[in-house]
């Protein structure tokens, strides 16, 4: 049974990825968060937990997964924390040879006919800067991880639109902001989750960033 760490398990994504791990009979899941009432609430009082801010966690305290899947949420301010987090769970990884899974955000994806990052888009949205530091520092995240050859690392990009809801049929890109036939760019947190738990049972894609759309 592969031991599943997720980190930020209380928050959209992580939670989403928590339930589903918790119904996989090959899984053990914890969540690892910082605030135990709030995961209580939304992921049950039998949630098994690992309470405490995993960047100031020992990296003993997290050598114990055979997984570690990154979920964390920031404000815009303390968005820096992807990337601080993202060099630990590297070193961590590095000594319990646990495969590590991120959230990554859409700023980084290519799009329009010139290939440019979307986050250049987001960029000139109205009150953009009192958000779009979060996809910068996702980016930069991206940026340090294509440097590491020595862990089993996966990084998941959602499309545009990044909502709570169930899980649909999907389709997965690379480096390219995806759409549907309808048009949209969306991606459900169950469809995330959905990924994700496939690639934590059986691994295909290593040491690369894709992106996962709604059908």
């Amino acid at each position: 049974m592969k031991k599943v760490g997720i980190i930020g398990a209380s928050g959209m994504a992580g939670r989403a990825v928590y339930k589903l791990v918790t119904n996989n009979s090959q899984l053990e899941p914890t969540g690892i968060i910082r605030n135990e009432d709030k995961a209580r609430k939304v992921l049950g009082n039998n949630a098994n937990l690992l309470i405490g801010d995993a960047l100031a966690m020992d990296n003993e305290e997290l050598t114990r997964f055979d997984v570690l899947v990154d979920a964390l949420g920031t404000t815009s301010a303390q968005a820096d924390q992807q990337i601080e987090l993202a060099k630990k769970l590297i070193e961590v990884a590095r000594q319990s040879k646990a495969r590590v899974i991120f959230i990554l955000g859409a700023g980084s994806l290519k799009t329009g006919e010139d290939h440019h990052l979307f986050v250049k888009d987001l960029e000139k949205l109205p009150n953009a800067e009192s958000w779009v530091n979060t996809p910068r520092q996702q980016l930069k995240e991206l940026q340090f991880l294509k440097t590491i050859n020595d862990v089993d690392w996966l990084g998941i990009s959602p499309s545009a639109n990044f909502t709570a809801g169930p899980a649909t049929n999907y389709i997965l890109g690379k480096d390219e902001l995806l759409k549907n036939k309808a048009g949209e760019s969306k991606t459900n947190s169950g469809t995330m989750a959905e990924v994700i738990v496939s690639e934590i049972v059986e691994p295909v894609h290593h040491k690369q960033r894709i992106t996962v759309a709604n059908e």
